[in-house]
């Protein structure tokens, strides 16, 4: 089991510090503003959170569609409430081990915690650069999510469609982040002024 608390915290810290000016700028994820990644994470939160209980939402289970347009008036206060209760979701062993459901998808409660974990990780990345932050993890959550990848990145060379992009070279020296972020695709070199 996997606590979640200490990733989740330091997301919300960086949605903190984001001013509404931001909300167009675009993110290490191609084709994805800050606010459409604002309203990613809303959605993975709450799916998260749900699969950690072994619940499905109304309507089922289903791949996220992400908009800008989605965010409400009240995100800065209704994503970090999303973000502590995924936390608090997988602080549940229960939740790490039979069968669950996120995104559309069938898998293990370990395996979802460990996408949990990713999404949390690499999103709250791309909202700290993207908004000119630093985002700080300990390298106690970086390691087994690094094992995941990697394991990942094995079975797919080229990438996993709507998952991970193909992996970007990393030196093995580098740190423990950017290694887990070139394993799903992101340059950890990556900022805004190189986009512009």
């Amino acid at each position: 089991m996997i606590d979640l608390e200490p990733a989740t915290s330091a997301l919300t810290r960086a949605l903190a510090a984001i001013g509404d000016e931001q909300l167009n700028d675009p993110t290490p994820c191609p084709g994805t503003s800050l606010g459409a990644m604002l309203d990613h994470i809303e959605g993975f939160a709450t799916g998260f959170a749900l699969a950690a209980r072994k619940q499905v939402p109304p309507g089922g289970s289903k791949p996220p569609v992400v908009d800008a347009a989605h965010l409400t008036p009240v995100w800065r206060t209704r994503i970090p409430e999303r973000l502590a209760d995924l936390a608090s979701a997988w602080r549940d062993e229960h939740a790490w081990s039979g069968m669950t459901q996120a995104g559309g998808i069938d898998l293990p409660g370990e395996v979802a915690g460990l996408f949990a974990l990713d999404e949390v990780v690499v999103h709250g990345w791309d909202v700290a650069v993207a908004s000119g932050q630093r985002l700080e993890i300990d390298d106690g959550l970086l390691v087994p999510l690094h094992v995941f990848l990697a394991a990942a990145a094995a079975r797919n060379p080229n990438g996993s469609p709507g998952l991970f992009g193909p992996p970007v070279p990393v030196p093995d020296d580098a740190p423990l982040l950017h290694r887990v972020l070139g394993l799903t695709g992101r340059d950890p070199n990556w900022s805004l002024e190189r986009t512009t």
